[in-house]
């Protein structure tokens, strides 16, 4: 619209005058025309930023944006139109805003479902601390990065009662032992209640439910006819005493005889029977109904079960079947191998039984008098193997007893016994140990006894295979066989044509024993180990021999009360395994033992040497001939005219060389009335001056350069290169391992330093801290893996063996002032420019900059 104005105009001056001065009648009236008329075109409307989506990391606000036309003038009515109708750019709709890094904060995942669906059940959910970055990315933290506490992962659920249902036992046993007869089943209703406990209702609260069914009939077979005339009941018993050698598997064992055991061993005792049924056999012990304990438990099929029997199981066990009844003593072997007393409840003297715990006494019959009696019938006799073996196992057993126990368990070339070990229980007949027990009780003593009960060792070993079967578990009996098989249990020999079979098995190291020993040359004595040595002074040398078997071949060690021997000027090693000792002295003395070592195991014998003033061993091999050359018989002392001619004979010299073949020598001379080596011609022959020595190959490892660094890197050093390490000859000839096994071997594989290994963290520079003052600021930087040499990125998890360092901190920790009005954060002027400042959250950050808006 347009208005013309009307003022009072003074016609001379042409100059406005006040309207006073003008007939305001003659005024003229307003003048008023439209202008502009035509329409507004359309234009962008927006509205106010929504609050930003997110308040760290980057979020986003969002505001609405319209074409619209105004209509009317005088109106301020508008009409939305298309975008198109808009000829200026369309302002944004959308923008980034809280673009800076997040505190690592806890994230949630959804819970699992319900464990169970009543009656209290639990949910599972993982929780894990992360931390959103600026460029949006998130980012797996530590849960030490995290506010304490966490998220709870674990929450209770289903805490509601479960419907009542049905719930049965298992079927009780038939109601008759023949024929047929019921079972029963008893049934109640439950319900589980929300705290996880049953409750049990009454029948009704299940009427809704099927009941099963419970009764049923059963059969236990038909039952036996009456006019089938019926046997007297008798028991299969066998005679036989057990003593057990070492520990094994369960042992089984049948009524009529004795067991010796080690302590802890778990047996199963029976009583066979014919023409009664074995569930009804009824078992004493000491007389007294047998007392069912943890341990202790009867089959149903009637035999008594005992797990790792101990002392309180001492005693005599008796097996009831009708009218018939057989007994079983069972006994332990304490401690140093003695036979344990049990606390007898009473002891009999002529037939009178004295109570030990209440000192009454009583008569007993002349029968039960004489089983109590026979309770200690065989421990005299057992009582000495097992001296016997302690013994041989401590060293301390004379010469002569030592060969002869140790005869069917040492390994003789003659008849190779594949096993060394001991048989895990000797079996004897019991009227061979009465035989042995009356011997004993007739008062022998001495080497009389020892050879008697040496003698009854040395059989009850050999008949081990044939008598042991029975104390063996059912699934161990497979390992015997008439084809003569050997169970590696027993130390059983194994017939000659099984032997070459056996051997391309893997096996543990055994070392062959030789009973032979006597002279190479004059005044060299040749043993082998596992025998007393005794060496007379005039001996100038001593060979220990030792040879061992296995796959793969064992390597030899030789000691020397405990001590490794190596070779010197006077004791060598040779390949073969055997050890030679030149001029051997009083200090020579002692225990020396060979060992035998492979990946499977190790074995070990030894010999006691020792010098002695004797001219030679007074002792005879298999041939009864002596062990002694004539020259040293002959070398009693002597004076004057009554001495014969006779060599003499120096310590030989130190090798000449160190390996490879060398020469030692010596001073040969005849000692007598007249000089020269003519007037030794009857003194027999004369001894070598020279012989070979240290004929061992001249070896050494030698290795290959090591081969590339490969293998998974966890941090440096923890990838592997490998190199070959071999024996080889002064010739650069490569030769068996066990040649070089004197000598330190060389490491075949150590760790190293791959490319892939060289990895570190790079950190970045941080960044501006968020805040200048208060507890809101923060700050972050970039840490990435990367290789140390090119700097290439590498994946994360290849620097985890180095800690990862931190990625944010918190930063400018200081008061803002109390009262103050401060902006605490760098981002406030773009808080005012965007016009934030109307929300609390900004405004409170942002108290300066946005106090005057």
């Amino acid at each position: 619209m347009k208005e013309a104005v009307v003022i009072c105009l003074n016609k001379q001056t042409r100059e406005a005058t006040d309207e006073s001065e003008c007939v305001s009648a003659q005024r003229p009236p307003q003048l008023i025309k439209a202008c502009n008329t035509d329409p507004c075109p359309p234009r962008w409307e927006v509205e106010a930023w929504s609050s930003c989506s997110a308040t760290c990391g980057v979020g986003l606000q969002t505001r609405a944006v319209t074409c619209v036309l105004k209509g009317k003038a005088h109106s301020n009515h508008t009409e939305k139109v298309k975008d198109e109708k808009c000829q200026l750019a369309k302002p944004s709709s959308v923008q980034a805003c809280n673009r800076f890094d997040c505190p690592p904060m806890w994230d949630a995942k959804e819970w699992n479902e319900c464990s169970r669906e009543c009656g209290g059940g639990t949910q599972k959910r993982e929780v894990v601390c992360k931390q959103r970055m600026a460029d949006g990315s998130v980012l797996e933290l530590p849960e030490t990065f995290c506010p304490s506490p966490s998220l709870p992962t674990l929450q209770v659920c289903g805490q509601t009662d479960c419907p009542a249902q049905w719930v049965f036992t298992d079927w009780t046993q038939c109601s008759a032992t023949c024929g047929e007869g019921t079972q029963r089943l008893l049934v109640v209703c439950r319900r589980k209640e929300q705290n996880g406990q049953y409750r049990t209702l009454v029948p009704e609260a299940c009427a809704s439910l099927t009941k099963p069914s419970t009764a049923r009939s059963c059969s236990a077979g038909p039952c036996e006819k009456t006019f089938k005339p019926v046997a007297d009941p008798a028991i299969l018993a066998q005679r036989k005493v057990y003593i057990q050698w070492r520990k094994g598997p369960k042992l089984h064992f049948v009524v009529g005889g004795y067991a010796y055991l080690l302590p802890w061993t778990s047996i199963v005792l029976r009583c066979p029977t014919r023409h009664f049924r074995k569930g009804h056999v009824r078992w004493l012990k000491d007389g007294k109904p047998l007392a069912l304990l943890p341990h202790v438990s009867i089959s149903h099929m009637g035999y008594i079960k005992i797990q790792q029997v101990r002392a309180s199981d001492i005693g005599m066990y008796t097996c009831v079947v009708g009218q018939a009844q057989e007994n079983f003593v069972l006994k332990l072997i304490g401690g140093k191998q003695k036979i344990s007393v049990p606390e007898a409840d009473f002891w009999i003297t002529d037939g009178v039984k004295i109570s030990e715990k209440t000192h009454q006494i009583s008569s007993v019959s002349e029968e039960t008098a004489k089983e109590l009696l026979s309770f200690n019938r065989y421990d005299a006799v057992v009582q000495h193997l097992l001296d016997l073996k302690n013994l041989a196992l401590e060293g301390y057993v004379s010469k002569e007893l030592l060969d002869s126990a140790e005869k069917n368990r040492s390994i003789l070339e003659e008849d190779a016994v594949l096993d060394p070990q001991n048989p895990q229980v000797l079996v004897a007949d019991m009227p061979k140990l009465d035989e042995v027990a009356r011997n004993l009780s007739g008062g022998l003593q001495g080497p009389v006894k020892d050879e008697l009960i040496t003698q009854l060792l040395e059989e009850l070993t050999k008949n081990t295979g044939e008598n042991n079967e029975s104390t063996l578990e059912p699934n161990d009996r497979q390992e015997f066989s008439t084809q003569g098989y050997i169970s590696q249990r027993t130390g059983l020999r194994m017939p000659s044509h099984s032997t070459r079979q056996w051997r391309g098995h893997l096996r543990s190291p055994v070392i062959i024993q030789k009973p032979l020993r006597g002279y190479k040359f004059p005044n060299e004595i040749v043993a082998h180990v596992g025998s007393l040595v005794l060496v007379p002074r005039q001996a100038i040398r001593l060979e220990l021999r030792c040879q061992a078997q296995g796959n793969p071949q064992p390597v030899i060690v030789w000691t020397k009360g405990g001590m490794e021997l190596t070779n010197s000027s006077r004791v060598g090693l040779m390949p073969d395994g055997s050890m030679h000792i030149d001029a051997p002295r009083e200090t020579d003395s002692g225990l020396y033992t060979c060992r035998a070592t492979n990946h499977l195991g190790s074995t070990s014998l030894s010999s006691q040497v020792q010098i002695t003033g004797s001219g030679c061993i007074s002792g005879a091999d298999e041939n009864n001939s002596s062990l002694c050359p004539d020259n040293l018989l002959s070398s009693h002392s002597c004076h004057g005219l009554h001495c014969r001619h006779r060599w003499q004979v120096s310590s030989w010299s130190s090798c000449s060389v160190s390996c490879g073949g060398g020469i030692q020598s010596r001073s040969v001379t005849c000692l007598g009335v007249a000089e020269g080596a003519e007037a030794c011609l009857g003194a027999g022959r004369r001894p070598a001056e020279t012989r070979p020595c240290n004929t061992q190959l001249c070896v050494s490892w030698a290795t290959t350069s090591w081969g590339p660094c490969n293998g998974q890197c966890v941090g440096p050093k923890q990838a592997l290169q490998h190199r070959h390490v071999f024996c080889q000859d002064k010739n650069s000839t490569r030769v068996g391992h066990r040649m070089c096994s004197s000598q330190p071997r060389p490491i075949s594989h150590q760790n190293c330093t791959s490319e892939a290994c060289a990895l570190h963290w790079r950190v970045g520079p941080w960044t501006q801290c968020t805040a200048t003052c208060g507890r809101h600021g923060f700050q972050s930087r970039h840490i990435t893996c990367v290789h140390r040499r090119s700097g290439k990125p590498a994946r994360e998890f290849h620097c985890a063996w180095r800690p990862r360092p931190a990625s944010w901190q918190r930063c400018n920790i200081l008061s803002c002032g109390r009262g103050e009005c401060q902006d605490s954060t760098r981002y406030c002027e773009k808080v005012r420019q965007l016009e934030l400042c109307p929300l609390p959250q900004f405004k409170a950050r942002c108290c300066r900059s946005c106090r005057d808006t």
